[in-house]
């Protein structure tokens, strides 16, 4: 195994600069920097994360506490944080709290308390009064990406502005007879996203003089699969048809074109649809959609923590931007 003192003799420094140049701890010189570099790179030398530890008093690791690993979204905030965290040569743990009670409690009564993360950042996670209070009793950064904790430095997602903003497209296009594709209770978890998210349609149609009562809803789970099948329901009713769809996500809303298309609908011309996120799917399929730039919030997130870590302030509460983007599946209604 090469060692500090080979790198120190090749790069014509000393073993303390050597320390300080791969560390990015103290002053080191342009040009001896890049000699350290040259030197570890051609030596094969990587800084030992042990020795790291024991003489920064940091183990350059943080803890991401997610409700699922499966969803496309979570999985997209994600790749934002850890690959931010990994250019500042921050590693990563992974903690995923589903609906198991027992290994969520685990998760904060045991592994976070054993002191191997310097901060932790919570991706849409609606934490309670003693999980919130056992995180900050660690002496550690906390950042939470989701609704509002007044007790944590939060990057807010304003779900009702983002389903609110989606309707009002429908609308200004001069849809009246709208459809909502949202989420059953076991699926309005976290935040109540799902609820938000119906909310904010409901006061769009409410400011448009609609009556909220007489709107088709259909439930479905936040997937491809589900939001086709929603879709099938709504189409496939007695009497008379939606012209538009607002979905509560891009993938529902993929399914929901699908299914469209399946039932002989043209979208855009007899059929709109629009969803929220931003997937990645959303350009291939032409939709229209409220971008929550999701790498982004994760990049921020990371951004966030590693300020905290540098002794900066926590954010205050600030509120993450979402962007309608009007791509080939919204379109004024055929009548029109």
């Amino acid at each position: 195994m090469v060692s500090i003192d080979e790198v120190a003799r090749l790069a014509g420094v000393s073993t303390a600069t050597v320390s300080r140049a791969l560390s990015g701890r103290g002053h080191v010189s342009d040009t001896s920097k890049e000699r350290v570099r040259a030197a570890a790179a051609s030596l094969g030398y990587v800084v030992s994360a042990s020795a790291s530890s024991l003489a920064s008093g940091r183990n350059r690791n943080i803890g991401l506490l997610v409700p699922f690993l499966e969803r496309w979204f979570f999985s997209t905030v994600l790749s934002g944080t850890a690959t931010e965290l990994m250019r500042q040569g921050f590693d990563t743990t992974l903690y995923s709290l589903a609906e198991d009670r027992e290994l969520r409690r685990n998760v904060f009564d045991t592994l976070l308390r054993r002191g191997r993360v310097d901060g932790v950042i919570a991706v849409s996670l609606e934490l309670d009064d003693d999980e919130t209070e056992g995180l900050l009793a660690l002496g550690i950064p906390v950042i939470a990406i989701g609704g509002p904790n007044p007790q944590l430095s939060t990057l807010t997602v304003d779900n009702v502005g983002v389903a609110h903003l989606a309707t009002q497209h429908l609308l200004a296009l001069g849809h009246r007879k709208i459809a909502h594709i949202g989420a059953s209770g076991e699926f309005d978890l976290d935040f109540h996203i799902p609820t938000q998210r119906r909310q904010g349609f409901e006061l769009a149609l409410a400011e448009a003089g609609i009556d909220v009562n007489s709107t088709l809803f259909e439930p479905a789970d936040f997937t491809i699969e589900g939001g086709f099948r929603a879709a099938k329901q709504l189409l496939g009713r007695p009497g008379e048809q939606p012209t538009a769809i607002f979905a509560a996500s891009d993938e529902m809303a993929i399914g929901a074109l699908l299914a469209a298309r399946e039932m002989g609908y043209s979208v855009p011309t007899d059929l709109s649809i629009v969803g929220v996120d931003g997937h990645e799917l959303g350009e291939f399929f032409r939709l229209t959609t409220v971008d929550q730039f999701p790498l982004r919030q994760g990049a921020r997130a990371a951004t966030a923590m590693l300020t905290a870590l540098r002794g900066g302030s926590a954010p205050e509460p600030t509120p993450l931007p979402f962007e309608l983007i009007v791509r080939g599946t919204t379109a004024r209604p055929a009548a029109d």
